[in-house]
């Protein structure tokens, strides 16, 4: 809503029903178990019990961050400092909101605070998640990992155990329960998972919670989904070797000072980029609103996935960038990423670039700032950097948390790539070279590339070196 002369616009508040098929085809409004109307959720929205267990993810940040650590300020002016971004899946938007009210509520806010920016992506270009729908050779390859699974497990005694329980219950023209069955394993796994989460109206017959029944499809879902990432380097780099090159290309960045922590995206006044409103200069602290799937794919691709189970609802990785003191000791450096985690180095523009990327490519200001200074060393491979930027990355190490454990990547633990007694910190620059690995050039170009090529590679690559 606006003013006749278009120079402000308000807000309309209103209410949500949703309608749906009764008898004869005749519209009904929907309800919920015990007949409620308003409130009431679509297919993959986020529950009242999202938002309160995402606001608590929030709060047990701000009480490790702010209250015992004194990394983060108490009260914040603007959100400036603070990378936010979430993929275009309303529950990963809402989330991220609902933490970053926890880490910073209101009365944490001064009274003049301005919005704070949430980056987001279109779908084509989102690589918050693995985007099997817009990266045809990533589609290619967790086809062929998913078919590998069904061959391995479909006919096996497991499966004939799951189907002793809750076979019954399956769809006429399903009734056997397979991995690639209608509906499919991981959609079962899901509906139990989200019936287990909320209260006992929505709880499904007892027996699709029989233990042995729910390791069975948690150690089958794991492998169908994952198991790509943990075996071949370009199942990594077009799944999620994007977002695990803008995490550290904004380490790295960060490091050097040079903007490409984020700090170009977030700040700036209306229309306009730059440092914050604040007067920021940097990026301290990153959170993205992202899904289960960028969880595990995350820490399989870094080796540090080995025996986990599904991720639970809310879970979280914290990328961590600790700064050596002279005492020896690791203290945090002025930057820190948290994945409910990612950035974003749009690439300059270009004289021959078409109609629709000259209207949504890279804002004006920062692709000039690209066009006129030379690139910093966060997108480079650490192989591809003189002796002096190899050196700038001395000194600092980085740690990953997953769910408040710490995790340890392989590769970290050969001497002289992590701190000295203590194999979680990796240096920065091993942890670099293991994601330079996989860290696409170009994303969309390997998406189109390698179709007419096997899914597997001819060796296990393993993840995490």
């Amino acid at each position: 809503m606006t003013k006749k002369d278009w120079s402000s616009w308000d807000k309309l508040d209103w209410r949500r029903r949703i309608e749906t098929f009764g008898e004869d085809d005749t519209p009904v409004i929907a309800a919920g178990p015990k007949g409620e109307i308003d409130g009431v959720c679509q297919f993959g929205e986020l529950t009242d019990k999202g938002r309160e267990t995402t606001l608590a993810l929030g709060q047990r940040l701000r009480h490790l961050y702010v209250d015992q650590l004194g990394f983060m300020p108490k009260i914040i002016r603007d959100a400036d400092m603070i990378y936010l971004r979430a993929t275009p899946m309303a529950r990963a938007l809402e989330s991220l909101q609902e933490s970053f009210v926890g880490m910073y509520p209101l009365d944490t806010r001064t009274g003049s605070f301005p919005p704070p920016t949430i980056i987001t992506r279109a779908p084509a270009d989102e690589t918050l998640f693995p985007n099997e729908s817009n990266c045809r050779r990533f589609s290619q390859l967790s086809r062929a990992f998913g078919q590998r699974t069904a061959d391995r497990w479909n006919k096996s005694t497991e499966m004939d155990h799951l189907n002793s329980l809750i076979s019954k219950w399956m769809p006429e023209d399903s009734k056997r329960v397979a991995v690639d069955s209608h509906p499919r394993l991981s959609g079962i796994m899901d509906t139990i998972n989200s019936t287990l989460a909320h209260g006992p109206e929505t709880r499904l017959p007892a027996a699709f919670y029989d233990p042995k029944g729910r390791e069975i499809i948690d150690k089958i879902g794991v492998e169908e989904w994952f198991s790509g990432f943990r075996e071949s380097n370009e199942y990594r780099t077009v799944g999620i070797g994007g977002l695990v090159g803008d995490v550290v290309s904004r380490m790295v960045g960060h490091v050097e000072g040079n903007g490409e922590d984020g700090i170009l995206e977030v700040g700036g006044d209306v229309d306009e980029l730059g440092k914050g409103r604040g007067d920021e200069k940097s990026i301290k602290f990153g959170m993205s609103g992202c899904h289960d799937t960028t969880l595990a794919a995350v820490l399989t691709s870094l080796g540090a996935f080995e025996g986990e189970k599904w991720p639970p609802y809310t879970s979280h990785i914290a990328v961590e960038l600790f700064r050596e003191t002279p005492s020896t000791t690791a203290e945090p450096a002025p930057r820190r990423s948290s994945h409910n985690e990612a950035s974003r180095t749009p690439p300059a523009g270009s004289d021959t670039q078409s109609f629709w990327s000259s209207l949504f490519g890279p804002a004006k200001r920062y692709a000039a700032r690209e066009a006129s200074s030379p690139r910093g060393s966060a997108r480079q491979k650490v192989d591809a950097l003189s002796t002096a930027d190899q050196k700038k990355l001395d000194g600092y190490y980085v740690r990953v948390r997953y769910n408040d454990r710490v995790m340890t990547v392989p590769g970290c633990k050969a001497a002289g790539k992590h701190l000295d007694g203590d194999e979680s910190f990796c240096t920065l620059e091993a942890f670099k070279r293991i994601a330079d690995k996989f860290t696409p050039r170009n994303w969309k170009q390997a998406c189109a590339a390698n179709l007419d090529q096997p899914a597997f590679p001819a060796v296990v690559e393993e993840a995490g070196y």
